[in-house]
């Protein structure tokens, strides 16, 4: 089994082999300066991709995350009808993130027209080949994300798909080998982490609908555990998720994977997460305090709070201890290349 620090130990090494620049100053928070941000002793995790900037959980997502250097890429779970594990947040496909590409075959269905039946539209009843079928590059909320743009990207172009897990691996793999990235782009690419969310929910599981028992792991589980594998990267692998069932049934099927356990509440039993057989705790930003990390280090937990936007906040967290930060603006904590 690796140490509980292998997944952060990576994290600095891939800053410090990407030359991490001091970030430029925020538009958003001039009151505190990116200076105090030490980019070279943190897991910058970049959400969704880097959510903030481009469409999440797209492949033009994960290229602008890497291209700003995030030491990992944080994304989302789902299975679908004809058990594939794709990249996805959503339990279904909405319209306030995507419609039909063109040329889409009779029988997909589409988000835009008001008589499609939403059931027709979750995760579970699409295979991933129909799932290619949507273009997601719309931005859901101009008030959250007004810097996000859905312009072409270098190598993805303007392939904003619901892609597999499979298509984000190789996706990464070829992003480290293309020599249209800089040497310091592609060296980070080769190291990057990947921080994967099972998105089951203990009172829908529906959502999943692959009859996960609460104890034993599911085929979902099992099929992310098999493509990591296959893949050659259960060293640069989390598996994270808000439903501790999920957790415990990942760590008793392969004890060797990182697990990180996500939590809402500040009133979390640490010990607990321990017990789950995480060796993360990302907790919501706000619910972290200094004594709450001391308190996390002292079980031998790393610290990695979600979902850090501005640079105060991550400043903050930093210097209060935090292992790490998950944000959408991956560019306010790492700077400009």
């Amino acid at each position: 089994m690796r140490s509980r620090n292998t997944v952060a130990g990576l994290a600095i090494c891939a800053i410090i082999a990407t030359s991490c620049s001091t970030p430029t100053d925020s538009e958003q928070d001039t009151s505190t300066t990116p200076d105090s941000i030490d980019a070279q002793a943190i897991d910058v995790q970049g959400h969704r991709g880097a959510r903030g900037l481009k469409p999440e959980n797209t492949l033009p997502s994960f290229e602008q995350a890497l291209d700003l250097g995030v030491t990992t890429l944080e994304f989302d779970l789902h299975f679908t009808a004809d058990n594939d594990v794709v990249v996805w947040h959503d339990p279904a496909v909405t319209p306030d993130k995507c419609g039909l590409k063109d040329g889409a075959p009779d029988g997909i269905p589409d988000p835009d027209d008001p008589d499609t039946d939403a059931a027709s539209l979750t995760i579970r009843a699409l295979t991933s080949s129909e799932l290619r079928w949507f273009d997601c590059a719309r931005n859901p909320d101009d008030g959250r994300f007004p810097d996000q743009d859905a312009a072409p990207t270098e190598l993805a172009g303007s392939d904003y798909g619901i892609v597999t897990l499979v298509d984000l691996f190789e996706f990464v793999a070829a992003y480290a080998a293309s020599e249209i990235k800089t040497q310091e782009q592609r060296s980070g690419a080769r190291v990057v982490g990947f921080n994967m969310e099972t998105k089951r929910k203990p009172d829908r599981p529906d959502t999943i609908g692959d009859g996960f028992d609460g104890v034993n792991a599911g085929p979902f589980e099992i099929r992310i555990l098999e493509i990591i594998e296959s893949h050659g990267l259960t060293d640069r692998a989390v598996i994270q998720s808000f439903d501790p069932r999920s957790i415990a049934a990942i760590h008793a099927a392969d004890a060797g994977i990182t697990l990180a356990s996500l939590t809402v509440d500040r009133g979390v039993l640490l010990t607990e997460v321990v017990a789950l057989g995480a060796t993360i705790w990302s907790p919501s930003y706000d619910t972290v305090t200094t004594d709450r990390i001391d308190e996390a280090h002292s079980l031998g937990l790393l610290v990695i709070p979600w979902t850090v936007n501005s640079e105060r906040d991550m400043s903050q967290l930093v210097d209060s201890g935090a292992d790490g930060i998950i944000t959408d603006r991956p560019d306010l904590a790492v700077g400009d290349r």
